[in-house]
């Protein structure tokens, strides 16, 4: 049986790595604190912190997760190769770029056509195939096999999710710990590295579309299984199944997992547009979602953190 993972220690040496080799590479994003009344929240003395890591280099907190893991790692001639749907395409290929090595990228026919376009534009190779996020895996492997390209999974990996987890550090630096930290949940990255930064010093709460209950289904099973999901954050939360990684630890230090409809997380979306002027994905809207439909429901006083986590979206689609 292999020893337990020191997470905390992974994510500094994670943070180390970046900071040594790539210093410029990464973005300090912003942590912007505003009063509950200022997004709709009516309770006496709540504090929102949004964490605008949408702000970051490709575009969404991946950044961090794929320099992690091709900084660990020697990279062949091949270079690298991910299936993605889209955001972790999109960073493997800013990552890679900055390192000067190649990479391929395989999406879902999912996947929007501003996602593939920004790939392109970062010199990836794209191959587009298959429904959902497991077909474009499963080809990715297929590839891999032949061409021996280091594979950057995205999500499941060690050193992908210590990348992430810089993300739960840098707002600590910044803010302190806030009370609760609310998290968008696809195959589980993000929420594998905030989880395991703040442990149990924060309330981390897992958010899912009611279309996409990857983390949600394996709560209720006791251990991971398969989910059909679709609906309106498909491309970037469409993973069928929760990582390994974020599984052992949301079951350790999860404080709960909640889920959304498609219409809440759209209005939400619409909203942090209009009245923030935050052009962000569906996927980055679940937490205030949570708080305008009711389903987290913040105390009295309470510091509330929001992961505002990507922005490849088509801007036409925010009218």
């Amino acid at each position: 049986m292999s020893a337990p993972i020191d997470w905390r220690h992974e994510i500094e040496a994670a943070a180390s790595r970046i900071q040594a080799r790539v210093p410029h590479f990464l973005r300090k994003t912003p942590l912007w604190k505003l009063p509950g009344r200022a997004l709709g929240i009516e309770v006496p003395r709540v504090e929102v912190w949004l964490k605008l890591e949408h702000l970051q280099v490709s575009g969404s907190f991946k950044a961090r997760g794929m320099m992690s893991r091709l900084l660990a790692n020697d990279i062949p001639a091949s270079g690298a190769i991910v299936a993605s749907g889209g955001n972790a395409g999109i960073a493997t290929a800013a990552a890679a770029g900055a390192l000067g090595v190649p990479c391929e990228v395989f999406l879902p026919t999912v996947s929007p056509e501003a996602k593939r376009a920004r790939l392109r534009a970062l010199g990836a190779t794209v191959v587009v195939g298959g429904q959902a996020y497991a077909d474009a895996l499963a080809a990715c492997l297929s590839r891999q096999r032949e061409s021996g390209a280091l594979l950057t999974h995205a999500y499941d990996q060690a050193e992908v999710v210590a990348g992430a987890g810089t993300l739960g550090r840098e707002i600590e630096e910044e803010g302190g710990l806030p009370d609760s930290v609310l998290v968008s949940v696809g195959g589980g990255g993000l929420i594998g590295g905030l989880t395991a930064w703040f442990e149990r010093r924060s309330r981390v709460v897992a958010l899912e579309p009611e279309r996409a209950p990857t983390l949600f289904r394996a709560r209720e099973a006791g251990e991971p299984v398969d989910v059909d999901v679709s609906g309106i954050a498909a491309d970037s939360l469409g993973a069928r199944r929760i990582g390994s990684f974020a599984w052992d630890i949301t079951q350790r230090h999860l404080h709960d997992a909640l889920l959304l409809s498609d219409e809440s997380i759209r209005a939400a979306q619409s909203w942090m547009w209009k009245e923030l002027k935050l052009a962000v994905e569906p996927a980055a809207a679940l937490p205030l979602a949570a708080l305008h439909d009711g389903r987290y429901r913040p105390r009295e006083g309470e510091k509330i953190c929001l992961i505002v986590c990507g922005a490849n979206v088509d801007p036409a689609t925010l009218a």
